[in-house]
């Protein structure tokens, strides 16, 4: 699965371990072994929940591209195209 959404250069999502608050979003150009990835046109997307009403305020920071260390991923999800939505 982790190939297929290299090879298409998809847009994912990344869950980090022990940090709920706080996913990544960029596109997959490369992994290795122990799942390190590297992410181009990557953002911090910090999910704030509301304890009033159920709402979730979102704040989003470019980094660019990065890389992860595969310590600190808890999930990797392929993202909807924008262009498909």
């Amino acid at each position: 699965m982790l190939f297929k959404l290299f090879q298409t250069k998809s847009r994912v999502e990344v869950w980090l371990y022990d940090n709920t608050e706080l996913k990544i979003e960029g596109r997959l150009i490369g992994f290795d072994e122990y799942m390190n990835c590297v992410l181009d046109e990557a953002e911090e997307v910090f999910v704030k929940k509301s304890q009033a009403a159920d709402q979730q305020q979102c704040t989003r920071r470019p980094i660019g591209k990065m890389m992860m260390k595969g310590d600190n991923i808890c999930l990797i999800c392929k993202l909807e195209d924008e262009e498909a939505a």
